[in-house]
């Protein structure tokens, strides 16, 4: 008679095993994400790739395995980037009012725009690998910003009247003005644009 509860049987070692190779899995590719990040940052895009293999801990086989083309790990890397972003609007907003959320997501959207810097040449090349970028770009920004302006609508702390999308192109070109790369002069210009939507008494 077997006795085991669903439970036990749910948890036994043959289903551990393969669920911790995945967690492991998924988290070396973080790993290997973060590392590119950093080095397309320092060094561009055509950085040697045993320079982020390097970075990541890991061997190039495992490299090129995960991306067969530079252009794979490229949009990989962005996409992670735009659902960090995205993400982050929940947590902000878990933690602070809505008006300061939407500030601070705002910022965190700036983190975003200047880090990206260093692929910019290669997302406006014509590699039909970047050519859903676009897309995934506002459909994973899109309603994250646009549920932090409507919680602070609601709460008469932002006037009505402005959409997500503008807000998003508004601050990517305030990013891009400054060719100094003066990061608190964008941020205090940012931080200026959201201060301009703000309920006056």
């Amino acid at each position: 008679m077997n006795t085991k509860s669903n439970e036990e049987e749910a948890a036994s070692p043959a289903d551990e095993a393969p669920r911790a190779k995945r967690v492991d899995a998924q988290r070396n590719l973080r790993s290997l994400l973060q590392a590119a990040m950093e080095v397309f940052a320092q060094s561009g895009v055509d950085a040697p790739v045993r320079e982020i293999a390097e970075r990541a801990g890991v061997g190039v086989g495992t490299v090129y395995r995960h991306f067969p083309q530079r252009a794979d790990l490229i949009v990989a890397v962005m996409k992670s980037q735009i659902d960090d972003c995205a993400d982050a609007a929940a947590s902000i907003a878990a933690e602070h009012e809505p008006g300061e959320a939407l500030a601070r997501w705002m910022q965190r959207y700036v983190d975003f725009i200047l880090t990206k810097r260093g692929l910019s040449n290669a997302l406006h090349s014509d590699h039909a690998a970047y050519a859903a970028l676009p897309d995934y770009f506002y459909a994973r920004l899109r309603p994250a910003l646009s549920s932090l302006l409507q919680a602070a609508v609601e709460q008469n702390v932002i006037r009505p009247g402005f959409e997500a999308d503008e807000l998003l192109r508004a601050a990517a070109t305030l990013c891009k003005a400054n060719p100094d790369e003066d990061t608190a002069l964008t941020r205090k210009m940012v931080g200026l644009l959201v201060d301009g939507l703000r309920c006056r008494a």
